[in-house]
């Protein structure tokens, strides 16, 4: 394998100012320390959370210029250690930490336990960079509905990427599920799906309808990801001792609750942080769920991907992400080997960039590229052994 670049380009945030403030760059190559891989990025998506970083309002900042982008996949290049130089050529699916720059750039510095996941054979690059942040919140929200032997559940953002999953999970487990979305034509696309519970929240009948659903299927536990006073909507029509999960805040807003349903009804309110929640897990719990996730990732917990856009040469505004775009739930732009055809973006899918292809011959000064996909993955060398 030959020697990474001296230096690669990225999409570097000069202020907490939402898509405006990106611009491509180019910076050093990061060179790995003690238990680090360097990852060569084919592709890395672009989630609600990676929005709301930037514009400052995520659980943490970094100091300013930084690399946004909280998940990749692509393949080890480079390692210091010996687990990390033990997964040097592996495709892997790898998350963010805190410190140092994040996964929209061509090479990614990762920590190689914990962080860096080896694809299972089968399991595209293209999926692997969606692996982490939907699927494992879907798995992680679903699961307290089968810890408390919930019925059923009601959820807001439902034509969501982590709206569907949630619901093929539980249609699998035979729990119910109400789904709210805020648009006539996300309900209709629901209906058609399949879903048979659908809600639109701007309705003039929303919340006697959500009530007498919440009773019929005895929903207790709902799972909000757009917060703001339709967090409070939910825990006024639910049924006594109901909880509210929020887990996101696609609106912009705070939520807001009145008291009254926390004092006499003994309902709750409480958030959910994947971060958190992967902090729980030891490094063979997170392996064992990976494999879990990988294996569905063709299935219940696949993504979709309506374009991709290359990430670009030269210093300048990037085109595939435009402010305003946090506040909606749809825009799927491409950062990657096919041109950006605005008559395909569709506003009523999740948003789902892909920064793809990024060492793509059709870029500025990168070098020829082997055919699409390499001889060795076609090989679908992935991980050998089970995991």
């Amino acid at each position: 394998m030959s020697a990474p670049p001296k230096t690669m380009r990225a999409l570097v945030l000069s202020a907490y100012d939402g898509p405006a403030a990106l611009e491509v760059v180019d910076k050093p190559v990061p060179v790995p320390g003690p238990g680090q891989v360097l990852v060569k990025v084919e592709a890395a998506p672009v989630n609600p959370s990676d929005l709301t970083f930037l514009r400052g309002r995520y659980g943490f900042t970094r100091p300013l210029p930084t690399v946004p982008g909280f998940e990749a996949s692509g393949r080890v290049v480079a390692g210091s250690g010996g687990y990390a130089r033990a997964l040097q050529g592996r495709r892997v699916a790898c998350g963010v930490q805190r410190q140092g720059d994040g996964a929209w750039a061509e090479y990614i510095l990762v920590d190689a336990r914990g962080a860096c996941v080896p694809l299972l054979p089968g399991v595209t690059l293209e999926q692997g960079a969606t692996l982490l942040i939907n699927p494992f919140t879907a798995l992680a929200l679903v699961e307290q509905a089968q810890e408390g032997r919930h019925p059923a559940v009601v959820q807001t953002a439902a034509g969501s990427a982590v709206g569907k999953m949630i619901a093929r999970l539980c249609a699998r487990r035979r729990i119910g599920v109400i789904n709210v979305v805020r648009r006539p034509e996300q309900a209709a696309e629901l209906r058609a799906a399949g879903a048979e519970h659908v809600l639109c929240s701007g309705d003039a009948d929303f919340g006697a309808r959500l009530g007498e659903r919440c009773k019929t299927l005895r929903a207790t536990l709902a799972f909000d990801a757009v917060a703001g006073p339709l967090t409070g909507r939910l825990l006024e029509e639910m049924p006594p001792g109901s909880r509210v999960v929020v887990y996101g805040a696609l609106s912009g807003e705070a939520p807001v609750v009145p008291p009254g349903p926390l004092i006499f009804e003994r309902k709750r309110v409480e958030g959910f942080w994947l971060s958190d929640y992967l902090g729980t897990l030891s490094l063979p719990g997170l392996v064992r769920r990976a494999a879990r996730v990988q294996r569905s990732l063709g299935g219940d917990l696949r993504a979709e991907v309506r374009a991709r856009v290359g990430l670009g040469g030269g210093r300048r505004r990037h085109p595939g992400l435009r402010a305003g775009d946090e506040r909606r739930q749809g825009a799927h732009y491409a950062l990657g080997r096919a041109r950006l055809d605005p008559s395909k973006v569709q506003a009523s899918v999740p948003i789902g960039v892909q920064l793809r292809g990024l060492m793509s011959r059709k870029l500025p000064r990168a070098g020829p590229a082997p055919d699409w996909p390499p001889a060795d993955q076609r090989r679908a060398d992935g991980v050998s052994g089970p995991l």
